[in-house]
């Protein structure tokens, strides 16, 4: 069985075509598009006509490249660019008829749930009471959990392209002290009770999945991706603290210039190193495993295991005319 799913994050659209033989998702082509939404929708605001002209564009390559890999119709989402957007509705049907694909939106803790079904599948049972942590462009997702599917998830408003927009000016010029002290009292004051969870939980291990923590560890000493996805990459807490503050000093091409760091992501950097770091103190994770699989690998394993009606439901959800409620892989404590 071959089958692909389509990810529309805040700066591409990616695309992942597997084979499901044996239970595991083994990428045969992956493929991805430029679309940096996170630069043109400010948080609360519509998806204007040229992006979602973008993203359609991007879908229907995504579609179309899938096909020639012989999968069937993607399974296909969108993050919190989209899904907090007020139009997010018009959206949706807007790539639905322009494409034939089925998008939809996951709540965050949905989003959570799959993305530590991903992690743990990838870290094994050795790595024993699991703790999670993935940074995207709207959201900071956290769970934990002893077996296959977290005990408890938590979806919070700190993505890194968010707080670059709230607190950063658009991140592309050196930023002030005063600004990233109001950055991390933010960042402080909405982890806090999530934090105390994961402490009392007292993980035995920690991931950190998303491109933003694979840049940060990448500028924290990790081995770079070329070496391949088996090898061991970790980041401690006190490295990722020091890296803020480097980043903090630097305007966004000075950033993009150091390990890791991308330029279309250099302007965000600042919070996500800022989020990570702030993330990692108050869970007290001195030191995090970079998993590399995530929210794709995730939907993968949960389609090939319970098959196309889970699917379906959280396309159906997606369509209603209020914001969908999660759609449960286990029960699981939930915080927004």
């Amino acid at each position: 069985m071959r089958i692909s799913v389509v990810d529309v994050g805040s700066k591409t659209v990616r695309l992942m075509v597997a084979d499901a033989e044996g239970g595991v998702p083994l990428p045969v082509h992956t493929a991805k598009w430029r679309l940096r939404l996170s630069e043109q929708v400010k948080p609360g605001e519509p998806v204007p006509e040229e992006a979602v002209e973008r993203l359609v564009e991007a879908v229907d390559g995504a579609h179309r490249t899938a096909a020639r890999w012989g999968a069937a119709g993607p399974l296909a989402f969108a993050t919190a660019v989209v899904r907090a957007a007020p139009n997010r509705h018009e959206v949706l049907r807007t790539v639905r008829n322009r494409t034939g694909v089925v998008l939809c939106t996951l709540p965050g803790e949905v989003e959570a749930e799959l993305t530590f079904l991903g992690a743990r599948r990838w870290m094994g049972w050795r790595s024993g009471p699991l703790a999670l942590l993935d940074i995207g462009g709207g959201s900071l997702e956290v769970a934990f959990g002893r077996g296959r599917l977290p005990d408890f998830v938590a979806s919070l408003p700190l993505g890194a392209a968010r707080l670059t927009h709230e607190f950063l000016e658009g991140g592309e010029d050196a930023v002030p002290s005063e600004r990233i002290r109001a950055l991390r009292r933010s960042v402080r004051h909405q982890l806090r009770d999530v934090a105390a969870r994961i402490r009392w939980e007292g993980p035995r291990t920690a991931a950190a999945t998303s491109r933003t923590f694979q840049q940060l560890g990448r500028l924290c000493g990790a081995s770079p991706g070329r070496h391949g996805p088996f090898v061991e990459r970790q980041m401690r807490c006190s490295d990722l603290g020091e890296a803020a503050g480097r980043l903090a000093g630097l305007t966004a091409a000075e950033r993009a210039r150091l390990p890791g760091i991308s330029a279309p992501r250099s302007a965000q950097s600042v919070a996500g190193a800022v989020v990570g770091h702030t993330a990692m103190k108050l869970t007290g994770l001195e030191t995090v495993t970079l998993c590399p699989w995530a929210i794709r690998e995730g939907i993968l394993l949960r389609h090939i295991e319970d098959g196309p009606s889970w699917w379906a439901e959280v396309t159906r959800r997606s369509d209603e005319v209020t914001a969908p409620a999660p759609v449960p892989l286990h029960v699981a404590t939930t915080t927004s």
